[in-house]
């Protein structure tokens, strides 16, 4: 498959994600937004490593695997972000009865 596949559509995953992030006023859409513009660019970020060291792979094969664990990690601190922001949802849920975001001005007080 080429590499311009790869990029259309990690572009229109995160287009797709920006605009939920933009638009929508529930927090839990909007973390769900953000992880998608994540996995866009792990995507893109695994494509780029399959194309480019590919001929390279046989003479150092440990350059072919350093995207890869770079997206690893990219996952890891993704994980850690999902679990920190769902506990902020449910605590503003239980203070606030809605996790919509318009609500988090009224904590400024």
């Amino acid at each position: 498959m080429e590499i311009k596949w790869y990029i259309f559509l990690s572009l229109a995953l995160f287009c797709i994600g920006i605009v939920g992030v933009l638009t929508r006023r529930n927090a839990i859409i909007i973390f769900m937004c953000i992880e998608l513009m994540l996995n866009s660019v792990n995507l893109l970020l695994v494509a780029f490593s399959k194309m480019h060291l590919s001929g390279v792979a046989a003479q150092f094969p440990t350059l072919a695997s350093d995207a890869q664990i770079f997206v690893f990690f990219i996952m890891v601190v993704a994980a850690a972000e999902v679990s920190v922001g769902l506990a902020i949802i449910i605590m503003m849920y239980r203070n606030t009865h809605s996790v919509d975001i318009n609500f988090l001005n009224r904590l400024k007080n």
